[in-house]
């Protein structure tokens, strides 16, 4: 793996050298497309859209060319996950069920930044149906850890986070429905971002939890995620939970951090945190502290539940959105079937992976006659208490932080016979997404293994242009 930083700047001095003719759109292509193929024994991408990315990069060459206007993204190279729908390109979700499916239109986030010229060059392979928090579900295999093939790199955003890690592209575009933006971003080292709920449309993007899923990108600095969410963001008239976007533009971020209430969440301390993670989370919050911020310890007694309610909540909303692959209108249909009935069982069966399968069960059983009282209706009590817990909190702080997962990346295989132990990796993630308020993981240093770690940062609801500005502030005063 070449070292950090070898070749993209940022993307605003990407696109600078596009719009003076320094270097061209199809140049940055083609470095994207020949760093695709020098990793790709990491597996991070499911599909190389090499021959449309040259064309769209063609046009933009020409129109600069002409001197006529180009966009803000202009000659950019990114990747998008495999649950992006998008033209010229399969859309599976890591699944067999949906393998060889072409979307009839495009997600809403992948309309805007190439109507600002950035150029999509692959999708990335994740957890199927972003169902995994290491892309061991993956139907496609498992990707690899950017710096140690032997681990993996997160999850279900994990060929995301890997690509820009292995510098695949400058940016790509992820999915964090309980953290799988924020756990592939801390293990690989890259900043990930997901915005308040609704901020950025889910139109186009195949569904895992409504209520929870958001749309956000991984990069390899704090200034490159918020210009590319100052293009996603805003009401999309596809989406009717869209929200508006702040007044000021997401890459206009204050400078200091003096004066800032800091909330030390208590929980994500306790007993079972690696000791590397503790220290390099004491460290940063010290420096914030330095940096002229006001440390305040905070406890928020429902959030040891959070993941509890996470996984009754998430697996109900999931059996509800994969009824619709059912064999008969899209995708993966038996031709074994003798029936209508066994046509459905048979396509189910042979098209969902067993971790899909395991969410799917668990869905149906908190739902059912009899138990939704006892799971489901419990959970949506305890939502309510942590949306209390969380405004109580921000009424006394400005921002909350805590690592964003308690460990580093873990060896492939290590959890996969034990899915409760898989489903802990997001245990420090899963609270910001069942709220609904905007969480950034940011790199600030490595474990003794040399493995990354995460430092998470959570924001008040809205609040994303602020959660940004401290997360630069706090990065630029890092040296990871």
């Amino acid at each position: 793996m070449p070292s950090k930083k070898t070749f993209w700047p940022d993307i605003e001095t990407i696109v600078a050298a596009v719009q003076n003719g320094s270097r061209t759109a199809s140049a940055n292509i083609e470095q994207s497309l020949a760093q695709i193929d020098a990793t790709k024994e990491h597996n991070a991408v499911i599909e190389v859209l090499a021959e449309t990315a040259r064309a769209k990069a063609a046009e933009v060459d020409l129109k600069v060319s002409k001197g006529e206007k180009v966009g803000r993204l202009a000659g950019v190279p990114f990747i998008a996950k495999d649950n992006f729908l998008t033209f010229d390109s399969d859309t599976t979700a890591a699944s067999s069920i949906l393998k060889g499916y072409r979307a009839p239109y495009q997600a809403t986030a992948i309309e805007r930044l190439e109507a600002e010229g950035a150029i999509l060059v692959a999708k990335a392979n994740l957890d199927s149906f972003a169902h995994g928090s290491s892309t061991e579900n993956s139907d496609f295999g498992v990707t690899l850890h950017p710096t140690d093939k032997k681990r993996v790199p997160g999850g279900s955003s994990g060929g995301s986070g890997a690509a820009v890690a292995l510098e695949l592209a400058p940016f790509a575009l992820g999915t964090d429905t309980g953290g799988s933006i924020r756990l592939p971003a801390s293990f690989c080292g890259v900043v990930g971002l997901k915005p308040t709920y609704g901020l950025v449309s889910r139109s186009g993007v195949v569904a895992m939890a409504s209520s929870t899923d958001v749309i956000g990108p991984l990069a390899n600095s704090v200034d490159d995620a918020a210009l590319i969410l100052d293009v996603m963001s805003g009401r999309d008239g596809y989406d009717s939970t869209t929200i508006e976007r702040d007044s000021l533009p997401y890459t206009q971020l204050d400078t200091s951090m003096k004066g800032l209430k800091v909330g030390v969440v208590k929980e994500y301390l306790a007993d079972g945190l690696e000791p590397d993670i503790k220290a390099k989370t004491m460290q940063t919050i010290d420096r914030m502290r330095e940096a002229g911020a006001e440390i305040i310890d905070v406890s928020m007694p429902s959030l040891p539940l959070s993941l509890a309610c996470y996984y009754i909540i998430m697996p109900a909303e999931v059996s509800s959105n994969l009824s619709r692959y059912d064999g008969q209108r899209y995708g993966y249909s038996s031709t074994e079937a003798k029936n209508l009935t066994e046509s459905y069982e048979l396509s189910r069966s042979k098209g969902f992976n067993k971790e899909v399968k395991r969410r799917i069960l668990i869905g149906t059983y908190v739902l059912s006659s009899g138990y939704y009282d006892a799971y489901y209706k419990k959970a949506a009590a305890l939502r309510t208490m942590l949306l209390s817990e969380f405004a109580q909190a921000f009424e006394k702080v400005d921002v909350l932080v805590g690592p964003t997962a308690p460990m580093t990346a873990f060896k492939i295989g290590e959890n996969t016979t034990d899915p409760l132990k898989m489903y802990l990796a997001d245990i420090m993630t899963v609270a910001a997404n069942l709220v609904g308020v905007p969480a950034i993981s940011i790199p600030v240093g490595h474990d003794g293994n040399n493995l990354s770690i995460g430092f998470q940062i959570m924001a008040p609801q809205t609040k994303d242009r602020m959660l940004l500005s401290v997360a630069k502030n706090v990065v630029e005063g890092v040296k990871v």
